[in-house]
């Protein structure tokens, strides 16, 4: 939709009023738990959480990845994302591999164990996404991710449109 184009009702948005504006937060709120309920039911199985899970996602979308590369995606510190590999690589999720070129990085890789776990969690994610998506239809969706985008910061902006170009 065009910016300042009128939605249903005549609203313009543009003009968006702080009640509409604070529904609007709440609709994100409520999305954001159901979109993390299928997955967080899977990871209660494992003791895991939330941070587990970004981790077993952004390290099956980039095998290979970095321990830096992955600090900077998720913008957590250092000791967080530690704790969380450690757990990984202990229980056999994720193999941590010396750099050929430089022995100081380490590469992320998920095990086959690794890989069924993230397909059994994005495949959750993927059911509830497809049918939002199928109930809003075709201009919904893509206004959607026009505001996903219009939300990030310039630099998770560019992180975004970066992991898109690697996939396509």
């Amino acid at each position: 939709m065009v910016e300042g184009a009128s939605v249903p009702g005549g609203e313009s948005l543009l003009f968006l009023t702080d009640e509409q504006l604070r529904k609007a937060i709440e609709a994100m709120f409520f999305a954001y738990r159901g979109f993390t309920s299928d997955p967080d039911r899977i990871l209660e199985n494992y003791a895991y959480g939330r941070a587990h899970h970004r981790a077993i996602h952004f390290i099956h979308r980039s095998p290979g990845t970095t321990v830096n590369n992955l600090l900077h995606i998720l913008g957590v510190t250092k000791q967080s994302l530690n704790r969380v590999l450690r757990t990984l690589i202990a229980d056999g999720l994720v193999e941590s591999r010396v750099g050929e070129r430089d022995k100081r990085e380490r590469h992320l890789f998920l095990t086959d164990e690794g890989e069924k776990l993230e397909a059994e969690l994005s495949e959750a994610q993927r059911t509830r996404m497809r049918a939002a998506f199928r109930a809003a239809g075709p201009d919904s969706v893509a206004g959607f991710k026009q505001v996903l985008e219009a939300m990030m910061d310039p630099e998770q902006r560019r992180q975004y449109k970066s992991l898109m170009e690697k996939s396509t």
